[in-house]
């Protein structure tokens, strides 16, 4: 999705983000991700947003914390998402959809009066994310493809293909990335990729080993 607010250099993005930790829910750069938002302090967080820059940081917790009391539960590294579809529901809910900016570091957890949580962030080393299609090149697509189909009939999952076809690299690379259902742990590995070549060569060993291990580790393949 094109943004209203385009932003050419990570020196625009604010260094101050408010936080939704989501376990198994990622955003990447220019991905997409549909929110239900009922939590008092994230109904809060979604007020300020719209009313400051409109951007969000969506942050995994540590595996096996269900609770996110403190800095050192959430994972370093998330991405800051920019609320580009807003409805509310006449039930006290938002739904919103965010569209990934850059992703950020995590530099320090800020004392806040707010409900939600703030943090001091960093997109220095995830400049090159505000550039659409960086590193497409390098991806191997046609190994790409063939991992999705095969994933894709092992999960029973309806893919739309001529939509697949027609999909840009760096889209279908962060979209098969955010809905692969991997673990946290993988998911994160999948965020913190260096560049695209790499998240997609990630992507392509993950779903190998899941299909390994569905098939008691018999080659799956082709």
């Amino acid at each position: 999705m094109s943004l209203n607010h385009p932003y050419a250099d990570v020196s625009e993005l604010p260094t101050v983000l408010p936080l939704f930790p989501l376990s198994g829910a990622i955003l990447l750069p220019r991905g997409e991700l549909p929110l239900n938002v009922f939590e008092p302090r994230y109904l809060a967080m979604v007020d300020e947003a719209i009313a400051g820059a409109r951007l969000i940081g969506m942050i995994q917790p540590l595996p096996g914390d269900d609770t996110i009391a403190e800095a050192t539960n959430l994972y370093g590294v998330g991405c800051a998402g920019r609320i580009t579809r807003f409805a509310e529901t006449g039930d006290g809910r938002y739904l919103i959809t965010l569209t990934g900016v850059a992703r950020f570091r995590i530099l320090e957890e800020l004392t806040v009066q707010t409900p939600f949580r703030q943090c001091r962030v960093s997109y220095d080393e995830f400049a090159e994310d505000l550039e659409a299609g960086a590193g497409a090149d390098a991806v191997d697509r046609e190994s790409m493809v063939s991992m999705l189909r095969n994933f894709a009939e092992c999960s029973k999952l309806e893919v739309d293909w001529a939509s697949i076809d027609a999909a840009p690299t760096e889209t279908l690379v962060n979209a098969l990335a955010m809905m692969c259902p991997f673990g946290d742990n993988d998911k994160q590995a999948l965020i913190e990729a260096i560049d695209l070549k790499t998240r997609a060569e990630t992507l392509i060993a993950l779903a190998k080993l899941d299909l390994a291990q569905r098939h008691g580790n018999r080659p799956q393949w082709h």
